[in-house]
């Protein structure tokens, strides 16, 4: 059999799409959980630790979210190089967090707790840049919203995991163990992920070498950015998601903390009550926006947008009656389909962005998106909702907390505003491939 004779298979030789999905979806629940995990246990650290509201909030937000945003941008530009092997950077990372989620459990004090934080955000840096540019290299551009989507569903049902065990966890053995414990399924995946997938680039560069095609042009990284910035319609996403994700995380941190102080819930019974609960919702919003993402995109690409345009805007007073509930079954029921709304923008968002720019950019362009969410809404999310109840403490007592999610619940237009704009852009600046 002659050289061209072997041409087909080798294009072949890559990871089925189903697979892929699946098990990047896999490891995205474990990078949510290993990051989450730490909302339904900020209670229990703070009486055991001493800490403030304050101190919740860096632990939960900033020291995670500093070194996350700071590395993602130059690991992003290695993922982008096409003789880099996103597989296995994928699987340094995993051991990484998992790794130090595992040393969370050991800390003594606020200091020691906040540096395995940061470890964590260290090691999930490497993460969702080189995954959404591997869904892209593998799915057509008309199925990439609800690709990205079924990615995304690592969030809800990560946090849902987070919630549901580690409260379990802590109620029965205490929240150092359940640090513990969650660690242990990433370190296992991360030996084994090189196994399961396979990166396509080697493929694709056996192919072009066969056939003649010229490689890929390198973008450097000034050139990187200056694609990606060039995009209006990227600008106003990242304003959108930024704010999304700011109020996402400082509500699953305090609202959280709402049901334990004011509705007197124990951090098993909260974690299990909103976990799951608010876990579905989440898991089937993601998912429906992905999926009307690519079926209403398919008539008008500004409608790519439309659902958490509108959705945003009809959660936000449904939000501010879930908080305002002193019961706490009528407010986790009213918090059902904000939650739901709230979560159908990742996949859209994400879909975006890889269209908006250059095959060569795709990571970085993912890359600097997270940087702009997880700096605004991780890093300050959660600890400014903290600060805000701290604040609100010498008049509010305990109920400060919820003061501060009333607020919360209306700034959600904000984003709903900014992701109505981009879509404005969308015909004009989405690329076909």
């Amino acid at each position: 059999m002659n050289e061209g004779q072997k041409a087909p298979p080798a294009k072949h030789q890559v990871t089925n799409p189903k697979l892929l999905l699946w098990v990047l979806m896999i490891v995205y629940v474990l990078n949510f959980l290993d990051r989450q995990i730490v909302n339904i246990l900020a209670e229990p650290i703070s009486r055991d630790l001493g800490l403030s509201d304050t101190q919740i909030g860096l632990l939960t937000g900033l020291a995670f979210a500093l070194f996350y945003t700071l590395l993602g941008i130059p690991i992003a530009r290695y993922a982008d190089n096409s003789g880099t092997n996103r597989v296995g950077l994928i699987s340094i990372s995993l051991a990484v967090w998992s790794a130090m989620t595992a040393l969370c459990g050991l800390a003594q004090n606020f200091t020691q707790l906040a540096l395995a934080r940061v470890g964590v955000g260290v090691g999930e840096a490497g993460c969702t840049p080189a995954a959404h540019s591997l869904i892209t290299d593998s799915v057509p551009p008309e199925k990439r919203s609800s690709a990205i989507a079924f990615y995304g569903l690592g969030i809800p049902i990560g946090s849902l995991l987070g919630l549901v065990i580690g409260g379990v966890l802590n109620d029965t053995y205490g929240w150092r163990v359940a640090f513990m414990v969650v660690a242990i399924p990433g370190l296992i995946l991360a030996a084994f992920l090189p196994l399961i997938l396979r990166e396509p680039r080697k493929a694709e560069a056996a192919a072009r070498a066969l056939s003649g095609e010229i490689a890929r042009e390198v973008l450097s990284t000034k050139e990187a950015l200056r694609e990606v910035f060039s995009s209006r319609a990227f600008i106003m996403l990242a304003v959108a998601a930024s704010f999304t994700a700011f109020l996402s995380y400082g509500k699953s941190v305090w609202a959280v903390i709402l049901f334990i102080r004011s509705h007197g819930l124990s951090p098993g019974e909260t974690g299990l009550l909103l976990g799951l609960v608010l876990g579905v919702a989440g898991i089937i919003g993601t998912w429906l926006g992905g999926m009307m993402a690519d079926k209403f995109g398919k008539m008008d690409k500004r409608h790519v947008l439309t659902t958490p345009a509108i959705g945003m805007f009809i959660a936000a007073p449904i939000l501010f009656l879930g908080y305002f509930a002193t019961d706490w079954r009528v407010a986790i029921m009213l918090l059902v389909v904000p939650t739901a709304l709230n979560a159908a923008y990742y996949g859209p968002t994400y879909a975006c962005v890889q269209g908006l720019v250059k095959p060569e950019a795709r990571a970085i362009a993912a890359a600097v998106m997270l940087f702009a969410q997880n700096l605004i809404g991780l890093g300050l999310g959660p600890l400014l909702f903290g600060i805000m109840s701290d604040a609100f403490k010498p008049y509010a007592g305990d109920e400060s907390v919820r003061w501060v999610l009333y607020g919360a619940a209306w700034l959600g237009l904000i984003p709903a505003f900014f992701f109505w704009r981009a879509s404005l852009r969308l015909k004009a600046e989405l690329k076909s491939g």
